[in-house]
């Protein structure tokens, strides 16, 4: 039976994932899986960096756009979903790649989920309305006393990503990173890594031509459309949450651009926290691709 690969393109956001995973397609010959949980929603584009028609057309691509905002989509349905397409497209490539930066999604389809404790009855709800009342800060700030090694690296702007975190850590007396990764799945194909990294000022000036790009393109528009829907799960991230506070009145127009800014750094800065925890990552400069090419060929073995 021929060997089955999953090349796996991931790192910070604007770091140059999507240029990349449309060169390596094509030279394979085969699809793209998206793992980038920002960009399943079809109602969300401008702010999520979706590639563009362009891009997508030169590749066939899979779980972009093809869920909505109102969908409760979980990362454990992301694994069984995309487990299932794997399955699937293997019968035809020998080959596939995945691509994008949300470290849970990619440890979900190389390692599997653990099997966290069912949380108390009515936790989620006290949860929320403490969310509501508080803010997310003060959920923040429980979870990093409770558990310091996974507040280093959950998305800060994601409410739903702590309140999970807060649920097992309450539940259990036990860290929610206690759980993680005890075992990990086997898999009927073998997981190439390619993670992308460059010199942190190049990386976060190009975070910020990209904000200034994505607003140039209609995101205050975007944004401005999904307001009435601001508290759904998928709306709880950055460069629409900031916008939704100028639209309260909260914050002034420049203020916003500022803190989305920002806030994209910090978020790229613990994408790259969490692909370094793992002692096997090998991180490559997308400005050095030969490096990358002798890698996937010392790596991938498939005859012609």
């Amino acid at each position: 039976m021929k060997k089955k690969y999953l090349i796996i393109i991931a790192g910070p956001t604007a770091i140059g994932k999507t240029s990349l995973s449309i060169d390596v397609a094509k030279h394979f010959q085969t699809e793209i899986l998206s793992c980038d949980s920002r960009q399943f929603f079809k109602e969300m584009s401008i702010g999520t960096a979706v590639p563009s028609k362009e891009e997508l057309a030169q590749v066939p691509h899979h779980f972009i756009h093809n869920l909505s905002i109102q969908n409760d989509y979980s990362v454990g349905m992301f694994e069984r979903d995309v487990l299932q397409k794997i399955e699937e497209l293997h019968q035809k490539f020998d080959v596939l790649v995945m691509v994008g930066g949300s470290g849970l999604y990619v440890d979900a389809v190389c390692r599997g989920l653990d099997d966290f404790p069912r949380a108390t009855e009515g936790l989620r709800g006290e949860l929320n309305k403490r969310h509501r009342e508080e803010g997310v800060e003060a959920l923040e700030q429980q979870l990093k006393e409770l558990d310091p090694e996974y507040h280093e690296t959950v998305d800060k702007a994601n409410p739903h990503r702590i309140i999970r975190a807060l649920e097992v850590c309450i539940t259990s007396g036990q860290t929610f990173s206690s759980f993680r990764k005890k075992q990990i799945a086997n898999r009927p194909f073998e997981t190439v890594k390619i993670i992308l990294n460059r010199d942190r000022e190049l990386l976060y000036e190009r975070i910020n031509l990209r904000v200034d790009l994505m607003l140039e393109e209609g995101l205050l528009e975007e944004a401005k459309s999904l307001y009435p829907l601001r508290e759904l799960n998928a709306l709880q991230t950055v460069g629409y949450k900031e916008l939704f506070s100028y639209f309260d009145g909260d914050i002034d127009l420049e203020t916003a651009v500022s803190e989305i800014k920002k806030n994209t750094r910090r978020y790229a800065k613990r994408q790259l926290t969490w692909f370094r925890r793992d002692p096997e990552t090998v991180f490559f400069n997308p400005e050095e691709p030969s490096e990358i090419w002798g890698y996937l060929k010392e790596r991938i073995k498939v005859s012609d």
